[in-house]
């Protein structure tokens, strides 16, 4: 079994997003049709009312998030994340910052970066899937 999909077996995630990515949206329904139990943290400028809106509101003790930000920086992100308990970070893809990666080296965090979770959540028969077809197929899956 790959890292990613081993990631996307876990139970419980935090979703950090802009709404910037579209993907993002995608993911979290996925994951709940799944079963999983998934957190929100919207940071954009205009949050939904219903979601976390800060990082310092996250829950402790959740172990996996996935970071989908344009506006801020994700590697800003990693630090406040570990100090609440997450242990492994997906970073999506066309959003891994120069500060993710190095944040991701020199933190304790297990760190996917510059994949998109869709590519192995999405079904056969979408664009999700068409791009995971063309990923094996250059063997960057």
């Amino acid at each position: 079994m790959l890292e990613e999909e081993r990631f996307l077996e876990q139970d419980t995630f935090i979703v950090v997003t802009d709404r910037t990515k579209p993907a993002m949206k995608l993911t979290v329904d996925e994951l709940k049709k799944r079963g999983k139990t998934v957190y929100v943290a919207d940071v954009s400028k205009n949050p939904e009312s219903t979601e976390i809106t800060r990082i310092a509101d996250i829950p402790e003790g959740i172990e996996n998030a996935i970071i989908g930000l344009k506006e801020t920086d994700p590697g800003y992100i990693i630090e406040p994340l570990e100090k609440k308990g997450v242990k492994k970070i997906w970073i999506h893809w066309r959003t891994d910052t120069d500060k993710a990666k190095e944040m991701c080296r020199t933190s304790d965090v297990e760190c996917i970066i510059g994949k998109c979770p869709m590519m192995y959540l999405g079904k056969s028969f979408s664009i999700h899937g068409v791009h995971r077809s063309i990923a094996k197929l250059l063997g960057k899956y």
